[in-house]
């Protein structure tokens, strides 16, 4: 796990000072603490921050092949990197290193842009060939690691591993998107076609980018998807084999690390699925950790500890306190952007404590998304089984109900039936659109000025869901909700908050069930091999019950949960109530500071839970001052418990 930066001039071969992109490198050291490096030829400029996990001694990079002809940097991992080596070597390829690095070079030599799809694993690359005048940029299939980059006035494309890696660039202009701010809102996090900083991109999951000299910069190419179109009608039986076997090849592959290596144990399925293969597979006891709660309805340290017992691993257990919002500054410096999942908080500090024995952990990541595990893919499937049994015109008049409805956030849940009523009255696009959001549609139109609407243009944080859907390569609704989740939430908010959190502390995280190949198997998948009943990731469940007891894989899932609605009545209530007057928001122009202080009064009286409203906004306040320098510093935030 590495980070990487550079400059390249499309039209003319511009002298690149080797100091600029050594500065770009500084500013994402983190990435790569064990070493780091900056190459430059005509037009040209690549650099290197280097965490040394394969071939210590050497693997530097910027690499070169022995000509000097080509040119790579690399942030990731190419697990299969050895079978594709020994398939050069016998096309006539030299290595000169052990390095996957060297992988790379020698694959695009032989086969070009098609070389990606030979690897697998995560990565983000670029390669330079002197030859061709030409710079070639891809990412992994799913987006585990990211890639930021922009169109500069003097002729030059910039990227960077992480945004920071940019800003330090002085021809990159400094102005909000106030369309990415509302699918901030409206998602939690900038999804990967936005960003917060106008004119830059982000290269999508599963595409790359050639750039040729004297050509303008061309839209990225995608070169791999997962389709939901085709259905393995083998038995039950079958299909669990073949489940396990995928896993366990995922597992082993991503067990290869030349310095010490473990992984996150929540004493969920999947983690305790992971753990388990790892210990099948290694001769000594795994490492893993945990982070608990001092509040007993958010901690799942118990049921860790039975998955540590059962397998025998080294396991540390660290217990912070519900109110550990003490990393909010920190937090905000390492996404750049702005990022509302509260679970950040508990995902950096569990990767600090692996920090401290390993310098490699694998997580459970991508098993939801992958083998349908959330709650909202059961009520999507259970709502759209009820929407297709009723009339259309009967549907309209539910859906009107349901908007008129009293938003009850106190009540039991049988009366809470806004979101379901209005969701039968919606397409199943636009319901599962809402249900996975975070601040819909409604209430974001609350929070805007006049200019804010107008800025907008019509945009909606939605839609891109709502495309996502209807264009899906799909059978049925659910289908099509996991293939959206995979394009969007998944690198949007998953792979955003594990990359971020884990290379903020060096540490490099591996998701073995984000295997492309048993990404594509659980795509075929029937349904019923997905959720029956109640239950989700039923295959999955079942094809573990031979390493797991019942009371791991069959319990509610929790997840890591962070209990923000409280902290905004209590430690956080003053630093809410600012964020409506004189605030970073204000000083945009796009921003109600009224309406924002409204919805803080109304969560501290408790007649509403605006919570999670509250912690987007103080985070985007944040990341405008940090990024643009709106709105004067809030004080800052003391230790808590």
């Amino acid at each position: 796990m590495c980070g990487i930066a550079g400059i390249f001039h499309l039209q003319v071969a511009k002298p690149v000072e080797p100091a600029r992109v050594q500065a770009m490198t500084d500013a994402i050291a983190h990435r790569g603490p064990d070493g780091a490096g900056v190459w430059t030829g005509p037009g040209v400029g690549l650099g290197h921050r280097r965490l040394a996990i394969i071939d210590l001694g050497t693997g530097d990079q910027p690499m070169l092949t022995a000509d000097g002809e080509l040119v790579t940097i690399f942030n990731g991992e190419i697990y299969n990197f050895k079978e594709v080596r020994a398939e050069l070597e016998a096309l006539g390829h030299v290595f000169r290193t052990a390095s996957d690095t060297e992988v790379i070079l020698h694959g695009w030599r032989q086969w070009g842009p098609d070389c990606v799809q030979r690897f697998h694993g995560m990565f983000v690359f670029a390669l330079y060939d002197v030859g061709r005048g030409c710079l070639f940029l891809a990412r992994d299939r799913l987006g585990v690691k990211p890639l930021y980059y922009a169109e500069l006035s003097d002729g030059s494309v910039i990227f960077a591993s992480e945004l920071k890696g940019l800003l330090v660039h002085p021809l990159l202009r400094r102005a909000p998107d106030f369309s990415a701010i509302d699918d901030y809102l409206g998602l939690g996090y900038v999804p990967d076609d936005a960003c917060i900083v106008a004119g830059v991109k982000k290269l999508p999951a599963g595409h790359h980018l050639l750039l040729r000299r004297g050509l303008p910069l061309p839209a990225p190419i995608g070169w791999w998807d997962v389709s939901f179109a085709d259905r393995d009608r083998r038995s039950a039986a079958a299909l669990e084999e073949e489940l396990v076997s995928r896993m366990r090849d995922a597992v082993r592959s991503r067990m290869v690390a030349d310095v010490p290596l473990g992984a996150f144990l929540s004493g969920g399925v999947d983690s305790s699925a992971v753990v388990a293969l790892m210990a099948e597979a290694s001769r000594n006891p795994v490492e893993t950790c945990s982070i608990g709660f001092d509040a007993s309805d958010h901690d799942e340290t118990q049921y860790a500890k039975i998955v540590a017992d059962r397998f025998h691993t080294n396991h540390r257990t660290r217990r912070v306190a519900a109110g550990d919002f003490a990393l909010l500054e920190t937090l905000g410096a390492a996404f750049d952007e702005p990022f509302a999942d509260a679970s950040a908080l508990p995902t950096y500090r569990v990767c600090e404590l692996a920090r401290e024995s390993v310098t490699v952990a694998l997580s459970g990541d991508g098993a939801d998304e992958a083998f349908a595990g959330y709650r909202r893919h059961l009520f999507h499937v259970g709502e759209d089984r009820v929407r297709g049994l009723l009339p259309a015109a009967l549907r309209a008049r539910i859906g009107a109900l349901g908007d008129q409805w009293p938003k009850l956030d106190w009540a039991p849940r049988p009366l809470r039936a806004k979101t379901t009523l209005q969701a039968l009255g919606r397409s199943p696009e636009e319901a599962y659109a809402a249900s996975v959001g975070v601040t819909g549609e409604h209430l974001r139109a609350q929070l805007y000025t006049a200019a804010g609407h107008q800025a907008l243009q019509g945009h909606r944080a939605e839609d891109r869901y709502v495309k996502a859907m209807r264009d899906a390569p799909a059978r049925d609704a659910l289908d099509r909700a996991q293939y959206a989740d995979l394009k969007i939430w998944l690198p949007g908010d998953i792979l955003t908050k594990v990359d971020r959190t884990s290379m903020a502390v060096g540490l490099e995280a591996r998701e073995p069930l984000l295997d492309h190949r048993l990404i594509e198997f659980a795509g075929r998948l029937p349904h019923s091999m997905r959720i029956r009943g109640k239950t989700g990731k039923w295959l999955m469940k079942k094809a573990m019950e031979r390493y797991l007891p019942r009371e791991i894989l069959y319990r509610r899932k929790m997840g890591f949960v962070t209990p923000i609605g409280a902290w905004f009545r209590g430690p956080l209530a003053a630093r809410a109530a600012g964020i409506a007057h004189g605030s970073a928001l204000a000083a945009t122009g796009w921003f109600s500071g009224p309406a924002i202080a409204r919805f803080a009064a109304d969560h501290q009286a408790g007649s509403a839970d605006h919570g999670r409203l509250l912690w987007q906004l103080m985070m985007l306040d944040q990341s405008l001052e940090r990024l643009f320098g709106y709105g004067r510093s809030a004080a800052p935030l003391a230790a808590h418990g």
